[in-house]
């Protein structure tokens, strides 16, 4: 059976060209050599997802997401991803109105962190990511307790994404800061990180974490890669 067509709606660059080459690049482990499904992928501009989260706009947020679906669904997308967390907390604006469904990255990251018996996950992502509940939800609904950065350690690992991640630069100093702020949620319990911005995993992994890592980018991207070869565009 071929693979169902994989839509993905884009919001910042390097996380979502992440995404994308790790589907591109794994799905010969599931299918033949070269091989991956079909994808498309909309991006409005970043600055304009900026614009309504600096102002609390959910709604605006959710209409981009939208305007994304709608084109990809047009052009024969059978399901949806977003390899973007922070956005996720406009989700549930996005489905009832959706002409596709989607997978949700924290439910997937949530269902790994399950699956490996962790008990207690740092979340680390935008500061408004750890300021929702995009992860809490999916955690708690599996049992899971959590940890968010204190404040100033949400200050800091933002500016590190927005001012510096998302346009592909990576300091040597600020892989430091977010292994000292991984570090202690470790000696405060975690036995595991969420690398809840899709950027974060560009200068991160197991190799050089004080926790063993969830990869949000690539998990979602495999779990994407799963439903497809499966044939089955049902919700998650």
């Amino acid at each position: 059976m071929k693979p169902l067509h994989i839509g993905i709606v884009a919001c910042s660059a390097e996380g979502a060209a992440l995404c994308y080459k790790t589907i591109c690049v794994e799905g010969a482990q599931l299918l033949r050599p070269h091989a991956h499904p079909e994808i498309s992928m909309h991006t409005p501009s970043l600055a304009d997802y900026v614009a309504c989260l600096e102002r609390g706009d959910l709604p605006g947020v959710a209409d981009l997401m939208l305007a994304s679906a709608e084109k990809l669904a047009r052009i024969g997308a059978d399901f949806l991803i977003c390899p973007d967390n922070t956005i996720h907390e406009a989700l549930p604006l996005v489905l009832p109105r959706s002409p596709l469904p989607w997978l949700h990255i924290a439910e997937v990251a949530a269902a790994e962190a399950a699956a490996r018996g962790f008990q207690r996950l740092g979340i680390t992502g935008t500061r408004w990511l750890v300021d929702s509940e995009v992860y809490p939800e999916a955690l708690t609904a599996r049992g899971l307790d959590y940890l968010r950065p204190n404040a100033a350690e949400r200050a800091e690992t933002n500016r590190i994404i927005m001012e510096e991640l998302v346009y592909d630069t990576f300091q040597p100093d600020s892989v430091a800061y977010f292994q000292r702020v991984i570090a202690r949620m470790r000696d405060e319990g975690c036995d595991a990180v969420i690398l809840g911005c899709t950027e974060i995993p560009l200068i991160l992994s197991d190799a050089n974490c004080p926790l063993p890592t969830l990869d949000s980018t690539r998990l979602l991207a495999r779990a994407a890669l799963q439903r497809a070869v499966q044939g089955t565009a049902t919700e998650q």
